[in-house]
């Protein structure tokens, strides 16, 4: 998929988490991170993608049948397991998934009362890094974390342990809606649980060129959130759609879809984003 073959991140170093979140659901949230992780796999970056999702959608988009998730985020989120006995690997060299099960559904019941129930998955991600390097295997450089549609502890755990939000936005009517509430929860978790927490961008999905409502949504939250909203557009894509259904990223899929081109270009946004930051 890439020429490009040198990991950014170098290997030992803690890997950077980012949460993709948004309590609205059919926004691209899943495909997002499923394609953004392999376009960052396709550029030499070791990614893991952590389904915390009961619908397991982005484990299903993975390839990941329901019957060989054995060990799941609910498993680790529960203290049952670590992460790395979780952790499987994809079709997409260099990208790993943990995948999730229905089971998650009532895991915030099960650690509503325990003191450390937000600090859950950000002690995991820290035990499996010092795992990894303890047994010589390679570390992740990416972790993406696949959050629900809801704004609920397991979404709380994903920003506690992320060092950045990226928020899939969908062009539509009701783009907006709902996007201050993310905010100030990012707000509460950043002053509350996490104050390293930043938004690292907005990502605009399902683009329509021939729609003027989604131009003027565009417009809108360019406007309502200035250069954190990326470069990139996610178009509206037949591909993009079909390619969960068969149990793999849109890159493997069809990687000369608009779509694909998209994706690849994200990841490369993304991770301009990154150096500048680091520099």
């Amino acid at each position: 998929m890439s020429d490009v073959q040198t990991r950014i991140r170098p290997t030992g170093v803690p890997p950077r988490i980012l949460a993709v979140a948004n309590q609205k659901g059919g926004v691209g949230k899943t495909t997002t991170a499923i394609n953004l992780g392999t376009a960052l796999a396709a550029i030499g970056e070791e990614v893991l993608i952590i389904d915390l999702d009961p619908q397991g959608n982005a484990s299903t988009g993975l390839g990941i049948d329901r019957k060989s998730r054995r060990i799941s985020t609910y498993d680790v989120m529960t203290g049952a397991e670590g992460l790395d006995r979780a952790v499987q690997a994809t079709d997409v060299p260099q990208l790993s998934v943990a995948p999730s099960t229905l089971d998650l559904l009532g895991v915030e019941l099960e650690i509503a009362s325990e003191r450390d129930r937000a600090h859950r998955l950000r002690r995991a991600v820290m035990l499996l890094h010092e795992e990894r390097i303890a047994t010589g295997r390679p570390t992740f450089s990416y972790i993406l974390v696949d959050c629900p549609p809801s704004l609920n502890l397991l979404t709380i755990n994903a920003m506690t342990a992320a060092d950045a939000v990226l928020v899939p936005l969908q062009c539509e009517f009701f783009a907006l809606e709902g996007l201050s509430q993310l905010l100030k929860t990012v707000e509460q978790v950043r002053a509350n649980l996490n104050p390293r927490l930043s938004i690292h961008g907005v990502v605009l999905t399902m683009f329509d060129p021939r729609n003027n409502l989604s131009n003027q949504v565009v417009a809108d939250v360019r406007q309502f959130m200035g250069d954190k909203v990326y470069d990139t557009i996610i178009p509206r894509n037949v591909r993009v759609s079909e390619a969960p259904s068969h149990g793999k990223p849109v890159l493997l899929y069809d990687l000369k879809c608009n779509g694909a081109q998209a994706y690849l270009r994200l990841a490369s946004e993304v991770i301009r984003r990154e150096r500048a930051q680091a520099a």
